[in-house]
């Protein structure tokens, strides 16, 4: 029952005390990704559209550093800034998941970090 920490260079690297993800009993449990390029360090964000699919891509890097994938995922866990704003951040969400989509909430929060618009976690087999 050992736990495995997860990380990716091709997401951004933690802002703080925590883990891209943890692999433990055949489970991974993906630590909320925002809008952050890997290499710059530089938040993508012109519109939700393109912030979205930047945190997807984060998500997609730790999944597939940890063996898995979208099409593993069970759960997701969606934090916008504006409510207003979630038709837009599903249509872009729901391209990686074409069949079979996972569980989640989404839930509109006063702030995210560095002040992004959208934040996803994700938990998944492995």
């Amino acid at each position: 029952m050992a736990k495995e920490i997860i990380h990716s260079s091709e997401a951004p690297a933690p802002i703080g005390p925590y883990s891209q993800a943890v692999k433990i009993n055949g489970m991974l449990f993906v630590s909320g990704q925002i809008a952050l390029d890997a290499e710059s360090g530089e938040l993508i964000n012109e519109n939700i559209t393109e912030e979205t699919h930047a945190v997807m891509r984060n998500l997609e890097a730790i999944l597939r550093r940890a063996g898995s994938s979208f099409e593993k995922v069970v759960k997701c866990s969606i934090f916008v800034k504006n409510m207003d704003d979630f038709a837009t951040v599903n249509e872009a969400y729901g391209q990686y998941f074409k069949q079979e989509p996972p569980a989640r909430e989404t839930v509109e929060v006063s702030r995210l970090p560095k002040d992004v618009k959208v934040e996803i976690s994700c938990i998944a087999a492995v």
